[in-house]
C-alpha cells in the first residue's frame, strides 16, 4: 500500500488494534541502503509500533539483504519481500515486485540472501502468476519455503489483472509453509471463509481505506467510531508532525476522500478541500463537515 500505509496511518490503525501485525508500505532496497533523505520511510523507527513487518522490494540480492538488516535494526519484527506489485516501474522497469514471478531463480536467491542476513522471520507477498497463462504461484511458494521463508501472503489475482475482477483464492492444502489470503477480503465472513479453507489468516488491504478501524471490527474488539471527523483530525495531526504542513495537507486529501465516501454532501466536501493548502483551513472544513453530518 505504497503512499498509504505510512507511519501516520499505521499509528491510527494501531490506536484501534494495539497488538495486530501490520505491514509497512513498500520500501525500495536501493533507497533504503542509500539512505535517500527525501524518503522519510527510510528512517522510520519501529520500536514504538508494536508488531510491524517491513516490506522491501528490489532485484539485487545483496542490496535486499542489506536493506533487511537495516530494517531489523530499526525494530521491524519480520521482513516481507514484495513479489507481487504489478506497477510497471516496479514489475517491469525495475525487474522487482511481480517480475520475480517470472524469474524464480532470482526470487530464490533474494529470499535466501535476506534470510541469511537477519535473525527475524522472512515472508513473501505474491500473486497467482504473471498472467492467466502462467499461474505458477505454487512453484514460487515451494521455492520460498526451500529458501527459508516462513510464510507467504497470496493475492488472488494475476499481475496482468491488476486490481480488476474478483479475487480467486486457490486450494492450498499441499503448501509447505503457511499462506495468508489477500484480495477482496473485508468482513468477518470473508476471514472465516479463508480460515475454514486452510489459510493461516487474512491480509486486509484496500478495504481499510477510510476505515482504519476495520481490523478491530473484524476482530470484534472495536466498533465504528461515532464521529469519523475525530479520527480524521487525529490522522491529520500525525501527518503534519511527520511530513510537515506543506507536504502533509495535499497528501492527506486522498484520506479525506476515503473517510468521507458515501456520506451526504461528500462530493462538495472533496471539491472544497482539494483547493485548500492551509492546515488550519482544512481542519475547519473537517470540523464543519462532520459536525453537519452529525446533525443530519
Amino acid at each position: 500500500m505504497a503512499g498509504i500505509s505510512d507511519r501516520p496511518f499505521r499509528m491510527i490503525v494501531r490506536s484501534f488494534v494495539p497488538d495486530l501485525p501490520i505491514v509497512t508500505e513498500m520500501i525500495s532496497c536501493h533507497s533504503l541502503v542509500g539512505r535517500h533523505k527525501n524518503c522519510l520511510r527510510n528512517f522510520d523507527n519501529y520500536a514504538d509500533e508494536g508488531n510491524v513487518g517491513a516490506q522491501i522490494f528490489g532485484a539485487v540480492p545483496h542490496l535486499m539483504a542489506d536493506a533487511a538488516k537495516i530494517l531489523q535494526d530499526a525494530g521491524a519484527t519480520w521482513i516481507d519481500i514484495n513479489m507481487g506489485c504489478p506497477v510497471p516501474k516496479v514489475a517491469t522497469r525495475s525487474g522487482a515486485g511481480a517480475f520475480l514471478m517470472r524469474d524464480h531463480k532470482l526470487a530464490g536467491k533474494i529470499i535466501d540472501a535476506v534470510v541469511r542476513a537477519v535473525q527475524i522471520p522472512v515472508s513473501i507477498k505474491t500473486r497467482l502468476g504473471w498472467d492467466e497463462s502462467h499461474m505458477d504461484w505454487a512453484d514460487l511458494i515451494h521455492i520460498a519455503a526451500d529458501s527459508g521463508a516462513q510464510f507467504a501472503a497470496l493475492h488472488g489475482r494475476t499481475r496482468a489483472a491488476g486490481y480488476t475482477g474478483d479475487a480467486v483464492h486457490p486450494e492450498i492444502s499441499d503448501m509447505p509453509i503457511q499462506i495468508i489470503a489477500n484480495g477482496d477480503l473485508a468482513t468477518v465472513a470473508d476471514v472465516e471463509d479463508m480460515i475454514s479453507r486452510g489459510y493461516a489468516g487474512a491480509m486486509i488491504g484496500r478495504a481499510m481505506l477510510g476505515r482504519p478501524w476495520i481490523f478491530g471490527e473484524i476482530l470484534g474488539t472495536v466498533k465504528s467510531p461515532i464521529n469519523i471527523g475525530d479520527v480524521a483530525l487525529r490522522h491529520l495531526d500525525l501527518m503534519v508532525e511527520y511530513y510537515g504542513e506543506r507536504n502533509a495537507v495535499p497528501m492527506f486529501r486522498k484520506h479525506l476522500a476515503w473517510y468521507s465516501a458515501g456520506i451526504p454532501n461528500s462530493s462538495e466536501f472533496r471539491t472544497k478541500i482539494n483547493q485548500i493548502t492551509d492546515v488550519n483551513a482544512i481542519r475547519q472544513e473537517i470540523l464543519q463537515f462532520w459536525g453537519c453530518v452529525a446533525n443530519l
